[in-house]
């Protein structure tokens, strides 16, 4: 029932950052999963131009052409593949398009596979749909990925849920590894979904994107990550040709359309390259602070991270209660990171999350505030 739907962990610790901020105390954000930057400076003359001289009135549900146009160009110059505008239907957000996925790709008590740890809003939302969660762990043996094996012995699937680059672990599925998860579902009629949200945020590994791979995909994506416009609310799906009309007529009458504005500046972000990279090479530069910050607080055994900016730890030596751990960590220290029970509700009592998504300084400062704390620690 959706009353039972667990918390999304991260929220509550933001909001109790909030609360400690508000309060007074300092607070280091390495929970929250958004860029500690703003739209990109092309979008923001965009949309003063917008806001003056457009009624920013409903569009159609599928989206304004000009944007689904740009997205479809954009798959050809990044990935290669001839996308046709008609297949790409934008949504609010990508949470957005995982209600209108789910619900037009699954029928209710529908088995989907998802990873553990995992994003946690799969889970949630496909439960709240009444499709059914099929809990996949992984773990460091296949990179913290699925693989064909551990689908195998999942059960009878009607679809899985692939991310690359990873929430939380940042690891990415490489292609040829891509390649046989496309084989598996093909081969047993299962709906495969690849969250590419992260997309542009690597750090020396390829991310493929099922475009290339699979004509008939279901890709998610959105502009709140790489294009850093988490509060503008627009993502989109690619679907194949037998989705695109259940998608549109669910969008037509559960969202109407995402914001018009949005919509109306979005395609202004792929005139903003140069910025974009500059937030890339400064995630860079703090992974490698957080990696070398984690190992000298004794914090060493971590996932892979390859993509997105999240370091995803073990922290099973300084307890098995990651939630009160970070709830320790930041009334004691300021510092807020996110629960691994977020991600994995049993195994994940002994992990937590931290975006290195923000400044490289508080980066800095917070890895030396775990340094001294668990040099005192116990």
């Amino acid at each position: 029932m959706p009353a039972d739907i667990a918390p999304f962990y991260v929220m509550e610790m933001i909001r109790a950052a909030e609360q400690r901020s508000a309060a007074g105390g300092d607070v280091l954000h390495l929970e929250v999963g958004q860029p500690s930057t703003g739209a990109p400076a092309a979008v923001l003359a965009a949309a003063e131009t917008a806001l003056r001289s457009d009624p920013l009135g409903y569009t159609e549900a599928k989206g304004v052409a000009p944007l689904r146009r740009r997205l479809a160009a954009h798959y050809a110059e990044r990935y290669g593949p001839t996308i046709d505008p008609e297949r790409i239907i934008t949504t609010p957000g990508s949470s957005g398009a995982f209600v209108l996925a789910f619900l037009a790709a699954f029928d209710p008590g529908a088995r989907v596979a998802v990873s553990e740890p995992g994003y946690p809003c799969y889970r949630n939302t496909l439960l709240a749909l009444g499709r059914t969660p099929v809990a996949v762990p992984v773990g460091p043996e296949t990179g913290y990925n699925l693989t064909p094996e551990l689908l195998d012995a999942a059960g009878p699937l009607d679809g899985v849920i692939v991310a690359s680059p990873a929430n939380p672990t940042g690891t990415i599925v490489d292609r040829p590894e891509l390649e046989r998860l496309v084989e598996w579902c093909r081969r047993h009629r299962v709906r495969l979904l690849s969250d590419e949200i992260y997309h542009g945020l690597s750090y020396g590994k390829h991310t493929a994107s099922l475009t290339e791979l699979e004509p008939d995909a279901v890709v998610i994506n959105s502009f709140s990550k790489y294009w850093s416009m988490t509060g503008w609310r627009l993502g989109w799906l690619v679907l194949p040709d037998d989705l695109v009309g259940p998608v549109e007529r669910l969008a037509q009458n559960l969202v109407i359309c995402p914001s018009a504005l949005a919509q109306r500046v979005a395609t202004a972000a792929f005139e903003a390259e140069e910025e974009l990279q500059g937030h890339v090479q400064r995630y860079r530069a703090n992974r490698q602070v957080v990696l070398e910050g984690l190992a000298e607080a004794g914090i060493d055994r971590v996932a892979p991270a390859d993509g997105a900016f999240y370091v995803y730890a073990e922290i099973g030596h300084l307890t098995d209660n990651s939630l009160d751990l970070c709830r320790r960590w930041l009334a004691d220290i300021g510092v807020a990171a996110t629960p691994g029970i977020d991600f994995d509700p049993v195994r994940g009592r002994r992990t937590v999350r931290f975006s290195f998504a923000g400044g490289t300084a508080d980066m800095a400062e917070a890895m030396g505030r775990l340094a001294n704390w668990t040099a005192t620690f116990g």
